[in-house]
């Protein structure tokens, strides 16, 4: 199945879960779906970020609701959404015209050492997992910390083990340099860097430097940009912006390589955070600064035509867009049923 757009990071559940259990489907049919299919998106990452702040059995409990959250947006609006667990599924739901989505761990604060929790995600639909935010886990050091030098613990080996055994697929991003550097040595399948970009263009800790791609690549993972404006460029980037970072991820690890994981935070911070305390910054970034447009997953198109109208080979415009993430996760995402 082709997919027009796909977007392998969106925080969404955060405010769905926000709401009362019994608005949760009718909230996302009212609000989210409408800027997913305005996106043109066949296929929707949901991250479960329960990392605001480090504290496991806080996120714990946060991350059941957020669970639960999701399984009621699918069964209740099964004519528009289904949540995937195997390319199987995914083509299933692309080709019924509903939009495919796929569970994500950001972060995993709230595993702590208990390892065995990953299993019991991956039995409530968790595809995908990553091992650290920007602070310390049991299991990792995120992007945050590069500084302690901190490769993975004993608990994040024996993590990445388990998530390899269970077709779940190991996702880099937020991880520290030497964490993401540990893990390539170990990796025996794919990897994905679900929202990054290229720290050539700009040296900031959230962006991979190109030996680090090049790893992924010889994975044969693939690489998804980040489309939040503090990771692309110290001043108000542009759409140029973008499409260079694009250009750089494709002439490092090849364009067949390269996705969209848009991170969009804004509707998110609008809610968490109060008039009381804003300007709000994170890593000295403005929340509320955006790439013109792209302030939504209803901006995605502008990110495809833009690449049309750099000359980029239509099929390589495709497979950035969409067809290479569904290709990847078709290959990747083997939860058992």
């Amino acid at each position: 199945m082709t997919a027009e757009i796909a977007d392998a990071h969106n925080d969404l559940l955060i405010l769905v879960a926000r709401r009362p259990p019994a608005q949760w489907g009718a909230y996302f049919r009212a609000h989210w779906y409408p800027q997913l299919r305005a996106g043109g998106i066949d296929l929707q990452v949901l991250a479960i970020d329960c990392n605001w702040p480090l504290q496991p059995e806080t996120a714990l409990r946060r991350t059941l609701r957020m669970l639960e959250a999701a399984h009621r947006i699918a069964d209740e609006n099964d004519d528009i959404v289904a949540l995937c667990r195997n390319g199987l599924e995914i083509d299933a739901a692309i080709a019924s015209g509903r939009i495919a989505l796929v569970l994500a761990i950001e972060g995993a604060s709230q595993v702590a050492a208990d390892v065995e929790l990953l299993q019991t995600f991956a039995r409530l639909g968790v595809g995908m997992v990553s091992l650290a935010h920007f602070g310390r886990t049991a299991l990792a050091d995120g992007s945050g910390e590069d500084a302690t030098g901190g490769r993975l613990t004993a608990a994040g080996v024996e993590a990445v083990a388990l998530l390899e055994s269970l077709g779940v697929i190991v996702d880099l991003s937020h991880l520290g340099i030497a964490g993401v550097e540990h893990l390539l040595e170990i990796a025996t399948r794919p990897l994905l860097a679900s929202h990054s970009g290229a720290r050539a263009l700009f040296d900031h800790h959230r962006n991979l430097a190109d030996d680090v791609l090049r790893g992924i690549r010889d994975t044969g993972g693939l690489v998804c940009l980040n489309l939040c404006a503090g990771y692309l460029s110290a001043h108000e980037p542009g759409m140029d912006e973008v499409v260079a970072q694009i250009d750089h991820l494709a002439a490092v690890v090849g364009p067949e390589n390269v996705g969209i994981g848009s991170d969009f935070c804004v509707e998110i911070f609008s809610e968490l955070i109060p008039p009381a305390d804003r300007p709000f910054f994170i890593e000295g970034t403005d929340v509320d600064l955006v790439v013109p447009g792209l302030d939504g997953p209803a901006g995605l198109p502008l990110v495809r035509a833009a690449l049309q109208a750099s000359a980029r080979p239509a099929h390589e415009v495709d497979g950035i867009a969409g067809e290479n993430l569904v290709g990847f996760l078709r290959a990747n995402l083997r939860l058992d049923g």
